[in-house]
């Protein structure tokens, strides 16, 4: 049975899912891209939140458990927001049924991705009004970009007026051409607004299987301090769109044209006409020196220094280096793909990693050791654990750390240290008003991540 609760204007329902492997490195499996801040010290996730907190009461966040503490971390002191967890990606149609399975079936979404740029505010208000009028007839909205150039990379929605007569693929450039000249095809935003149990009731309809599977996955779930999807019943959800499951098939689909200044931001080529550029068309960066070059993107925390390049994307991260001509980026994915294969954790993690209780950096990895800097949050520890094939030596640089090995426990302060044998149970602790920083040493034959047996965490990562 779904729960009815108090009715609000609207919720926007965001969906975090995404990994963002069309803008590595920058953006990996566990800092994806729309957590990075890329726009004046706010990232894409901030940027959303921002513009739908305007006329949305409440935001609903569906996320996996890592990116969850990096959500939390950005939302600052927003109050109204909810959480679902998911244990794998399904796509988004079972993604939005498990958020409007807790939702009054009444309650008007909006459903957004995290990471979209939208640039003209007053418009998408506009577009937004026009779209909750129609939700309240019962209808199932969603926003066609307008657009300004024949795309190939975006699906395409046909239109009569507000009508959808059909979706269209990704086309080819001859096709996009047509559908740019022909006035009444438009970019699909992956937009959507309706009542929670009208899409519910479409679901149902047609596609009965991921229905009945949200549903007993919803059930089943734990909802103490927020809704936490069982990994088994996740499983048993067949994987779909919202496009596949219900929209393309549904009689009660409108379309909102929406002339907002949208961009995805799916390619290094769609980032790089977002940021501000220097009279040469080059990326702003304080770092960068160019002689003779012109309309590149470069992205680095270093110095960097260029001569005589032309329309290049250069990104570079601790760990990484891309060089790409511009309009190749897309293939970024392959990279990606082929990093996979090679068993490589650079898709997955940054050197500098995020955890709910802070963060961690790898300064050097070689076989048979590993060393860290580790930042602690005031009143933040690390689960009760212990590892199997190495040990670790813990200096603390600042803050005070509050260390357990076995039964005991002692603070150890800056410029003093403590060692933990392999085996033994330990765990480490802030208990301080300022950030604990220490650097840890670890020694023995294998220093992976998932070396990590937790006995006791406070954030439920057992």
């Amino acid at each position: 049975m779904i729960d009815h609760k108090k009715h609000t204007t609207m919720t926007n329902i965001i969906l975090c899912g995404g990994s963002g492997t069309r803008l590595w490195p920058i953006s990996r499996t566990l800092m994806p891209k729309q957590f990075v801040k890329l726009f004046n010290g706010y990232s894409l996730f901030q940027l959303t939140v921002e513009r739908n907190s305007h006329f949305c009461d409440k935001q609903y966040i569906v996320s996996n458990a890592e990116q969850y503490f990096l959500a939390v971390d950005q939302l600052n002191a927003l109050e109204n927001a909810s959480f679902l967890l998911e244990p794998m990606g399904r796509n988004t149609a079972p993604a939005i049924a498990l958020a409007c399975l807790d939702l009054d079936p009444e309650e008007i979404v909006l459903v957004t991705p995290s990471d979209h740029l939208i640039k003209d505010q007053k418009r998408y208000e506009d577009v937004v009004q026009q779209a909750t009028q129609e939700a309240k007839e019962n209808n199932l909205v969603t926003f066609g970009i307008t657009p300004s150039y024949p795309e190939t990379g975006y699906g395409y929605i046909e239109a009569n007026g507000l009508d959808v007569l059909s979706f269209k693929e990704k086309p080819d450039i001859k096709t996009a051409q047509h559908y740019l000249e022909a006035g009444n095809y438009y970019w699909n935003s992956g937009m959507f607004c309706f009542k929670a149990g009208v899409f519910l009731e479409e679901l149902q309809h047609y596609a009965p299987e991921i229905y009945e599977a949200s549903q007993h996955a919803y059930d089943t779930a734990d909802k103490n301090d927020m809704v936490r999807i069982l990994h088994e019943s996740m499983a048993s959800i067949p994987e779909d769109s919202i496009d596949y499951a219900v929209m393309e098939q549904s009689q009660k689909v409108k379309v909102i044209p929406s002339d907002i200044a949208w961009s995805d931001l799916g390619s290094f080529d769609a980032l790089y006409d977002e940021l501000p550029k220097d009279t040469n068309g080059n990326t702003k960066n304080s770092n960068l020196l160019t002689i003779d070059s012109k309309n590149n993107l470069i992205l680095s925390d270093k110095t960097v220094a260029t001569i005589g390049l032309e329309d290049l994307i250069i990104v570079d991260t601790d760990d990484a280096l891309l060089i790409s001509k511009k309009g190749e980026s897309q293939k970024v994915k392959e990279i990606v793909s082929q990093l996979k294969r090679d068993t490589s954790h650079l898709h997955y993690i940054h050197t500098t990693a995020h955890r709910p209780w802070g963060s961690y950096t790898v300064l050097e990895d070689t076989p048979g050791y590993k060393i860290k800097r580790i930042v602690v949050k005031p009143g933040k520890r690390l689960s009760l654990q212990k590892h199997f094939h190495r040990s670790e030596h813990w200096i603390v640089v600042s803050g005070t750390a509050m260390v357990t090995v076995g039964e005991t426990s002692n603070l150890v302060r800056p410029n003093e240290s403590t060692y933990i044998k392999m085996g033994e149970i330990h765990r480490l602790e802030n208990p301080g008003k300022i950030n604990l920083v220490l650097i840890e040493a670890q020694v023995g034959e294998y220093t992976g991540e998932d070396d990590i047996i937790r006995i006791n965490d406070d954030f439920k990562r057992l």
